[in-house]
């Protein structure tokens, strides 16, 4: 029996990361994804407990207190958390867990779970990144943002294990899902308690 894990999947708003997550878990039947919750208002056909749990300023700021995340942080002046429960109980299943989750949030989940496997999604290039902002049609104010805080994040790249190139999304989707075999096969991820009836 292998033990649970942790795939935390980090990159520059626009890079495609939860369009190679949602084609993760439609290849992997086994992975659990993770919903986010924000303060951010839903875009154009998103749904609450579907893409992202959908909370006010209050009701974030109370769950903080309540000790309810695994991580938060806030990432273009809104709120992003990852509920604890989902995630701990996954894990005690043996589970993997899919987290779509920005670069602070990674940080933080590597501090408690050192063993979480961290891929960085990399766009081709800047120009490519800003053009898939302006296709989701963004306010200029926040797309303005979303690329300045890219050079940042683009630069925390080299803190994760893994780093793919979203220049063809089917290509990404296999390299992301070659990592999860291998690390699936690591002997840090059997249960030690599985070793005997191998012998």
């Amino acid at each position: 029996m292998r033990k649970g894990a942790l795939l935390v999947i980090s990159a520059p708003s626009g890079a495609g990361k939860t369009t190679i997550c949602r084609k993760l878990l439609l290849r992997h039947r086994n992975l659990r994804h993770s919903v986010t919750c924000t303060t951010r208002a839903p875009r154009l056909c998103e749904k609450n407990g579907r893409h992202y749990f959908f909370l006010s300023r209050e009701d974030f700021k109370r769950k903080i207190r309540n000790g309810e995340f695994l991580e938060w942080a806030m990432v273009h002046d809104e709120y992003y958390g990852t509920p604890r429960r989902f995630v701990e109980e996954a894990l005690k299943q043996g589970q993997v867990v899919v987290m779509t989750i920005d670069v602070q949030g990674a940080m933080a989940v590597r501090r408690k779970h050192p063993s979480a496997i961290l891929v960085f999604v990399l766009p081709p290039s800047l120009e490519v990144l800003k053009m898939r902002l302006t296709q989701r049609r963004e306010a200029q104010g926040s797309l303005a943002k979303r690329l300045a805080n890219s050079r940042s994040e683009l630069a925390a790249a080299k803190d994760y294990d893994y780093v793919v190139v979203n220049d063809d999304l089917e290509k990404a989707v296999t390299h992301i899902s070659c990592i999860l075999t291998a690390e699936s096969l690591r002997t840090s991820r059997l249960d030690p308690s599985y070793l005997p009836a191998l012998a």
